[in-house]
């Protein structure tokens, strides 16, 4: 399976990480999971940087759309989401992320996952976690 996560309840930070082509089903599974766990107010580390998409770009719209029925449905229950890239996908990565932000909440990409977890570690992210 090419994405592996943890779902910590004490911290409320779900952290998952891709290794080898990432497939729609694969995404859909993490989604699945995260909805069934009524975990979407959560803070969220999706380390990339080994992983890469082997999706159509309908496949991608389909996840785009997938992720703003999500986000009407929990509305401002939207955890925190930090997304860590290759260099070479961040501008794309950012750019997409741009369209899909439209929910109100702390959401950045990141080169390093040291970094993006101490974003997530910060007091003013914790604070922001829903409930």
């Amino acid at each position: 399976m090419p994405l592996h996560w943890t779902i910590d309840s004490r911290a409320k930070l779900l952290v998952a990480n891709a290794e080898g082509a990432i497939e729609l089903a694969d995404l859909n599974r993490v989604l699945d999971v995260i909805v069934a766990s009524n975990i979407l107010g959560y803070r969220k580390l999706f380390d990339g940087r080994l992983g890469e998409t082997r999706m159509s770009p309908t496949e991608l719209l389909s996840v785009g759309v997938r992720l703003r029925s999500l986000h009407a449905e929990a509305g401002s229950a939207l955890g925190p989401l930090a997304l860590v890239v290759r260099d070479e996908n961040y501008w794309q990565v950012a750019r997409v992320l741009g369209i899909l932000a439209v929910p109100k909440r702390p959401m950045r990409v990141f080169k390093l996952a040291d970094k993006a977890r101490a974003w997530l570690d910060s007091p003013a992210i914790i604070a922001s976690v829903p409930g």
